[in-house]
């Protein structure tokens, strides 16, 4: 199979695989679209940042008090140990403990308070799941016929990238850049059929001769005019 041949049957696929691509892509976007469907992801993005924001706040509420209960065990452990004999000293300690008591007893509240909101929010993103299960069968209900052609061409979609990729390796690497850069160029035409002795694409006529050595030369043969490969059968 000739260079160019190969590039043809590639650029066959490639225009084949963008236009499954760009449908894909406006169905999966009037699908997105749906006023009902964004309101349901809404409100289960923002449940999920509440129950994610409250397990941070529970942690970091935790080591508080877990660090106040290690000072409260530290400083009843002096008072009582004995070791202390000056009245000021004494006095000063029993002030820290009733201080982190007090702390720690804040603390403590604040855990319950998160604890109690944690609870509600767990509830709230659970109700926001089912919720989103519910809306997206709403939608795919009311599109199925958008749902079937989606998946139609998500099948087509992947046998093109298998094709691709079964193509890609037949072709070397400078006469694949050469044709993606045309491709680039000429609006995804990277390669033109000889119809008549005349480029398919830009028209422009070729010599009976030139004509000729599309369908005979190993080498890669250019359109004078426009430059696209040329591919005769």
């Amino acid at each position: 199979m000739s260079s160019a041949l190969t590039l043809y049957r590639l650029q066959q696929i490639d225009n084949r695989l963008k236009q499954v691509t760009a449908r894909i892509n406006l169905i999966q976007a009037q699908l997105d679209t749906n006023v009902e469907l964004q309101e349901a992801t809404s409100r289960l993005n923002s449940a999920q940042v509440t129950s994610h924001t409250l397990e941070q706040e529970l942690i970091e509420a935790e080591k508080k008090t877990n660090s106040f209960r290690v000072k409260l065990n530290i400083a009843e452990s002096n008072l009582y140990a004995g070791r202390i004999q000056n009245p000021k000293e004494l006095q000063d300690l029993q002030k820290d403990i009733t201080s982190i008591k007090k702390n720690m007893a804040d603390c403590e509240d604040k855990q319950l308070d998160i604890m109690i909101r944690l609870e509600a929010s767990a509830l709230e993103l659970e109700n926001a799941k089912k919720n989103m299960d519910v809306t997206k069968g709403k939608v795919i209900a009311e599109n199925s016929t958008l749902m079937a052609e989606l998946i139609t061409l998500q099948k087509d979609s992947e046998n093109l990238n298998v094709q691709r990729q079964a193509v890609i390796p037949t072709i070397d690497e400078t006469t694949l850049g050469q044709y993606e850069n045309l491709r680039i160029k000429r609006s995804g035409f990277a390669v033109s059929q000889v119809i008549e002795n005349a480029c398919d694409a830009c028209g422009s006529a070729l010599t009976p001769a030139y004509a000729q050595s599309v369908h005979t030369s190993s080498r890669l043969v250019l359109c004078p005019m426009c430059g696209r490969i040329l591919y005769s059968n």
